[in-house]
């Protein structure tokens, strides 16, 4: 299957227009990612059809933080200067606006209302685990956390299979 997910901001406000022969409404705009590098940031045209396409064109905007769900589509153009070019298309099928900025969503702790006697902090967890030497499992003790290798462990030329 052929499923997109990305987080993107939108770049270019959409744009509604409508086909000739049957008036079905079809919305274009520009996205902009961001790269595993953080100098690296890429657009993609992403397009939404019938009832997405006036949602998209009626509640987003430039620069909205967005998640959209969809396929993934290999369009072929013809260059102005005579050769044939291939660009990536999202056809969404979902939007999701993310409400405020990306990184101030990330450096706030997620809160819910679920009461806080139930949670349990990673850290006090990990001070339980560090008290003892050996931590069990429904009665079966663990491996020691630093194995002595030895000269049987290190030699990968003796694979079993």
């Amino acid at each position: 299957m052929n499923n997109f997910i990305l987080l993107a901001k939108i770049v270019r406000a959409p744009e509604l227009r409508y086909t000739q022969d049957n008036q079905t409404p079809v919305t274009e705009m520009l996205v902009e990612f961001q790269g595993l590098r953080p100098e690296d940031n890429y657009t993609l045209k992403v397009t939404g059809w019938n009832n997405l396409a006036t949602e998209i064109n009626e509640k987003y905007k430039v620069n909205d933080q967005v998640i959209i769900e969809g396929r993934l589509s290999m369009k072929t153009y013809d260059s102005p200067e005579g050769f044939k070019e291939k660009k990536a298309e999202v056809i969404a099928s979902r939007l999701y606006r993310i409400e405020g900025s990306l990184s101030y969503a990330a450096e706030q702790p997620i809160t819910s209302h679920a009461s806080s006697d139930k949670v349990v902090s990673f850290d006090s967890y990990k001070a339980k685990t560090q008290e003892s030497d050996q931590v069990y499992t429904q009665g079966v003790p663990l491996p020691p956390t630093n194995p002595v290798k030895s000269n049987e462990d290190s030699d990968f030329d003796n694979i079993p299979f």
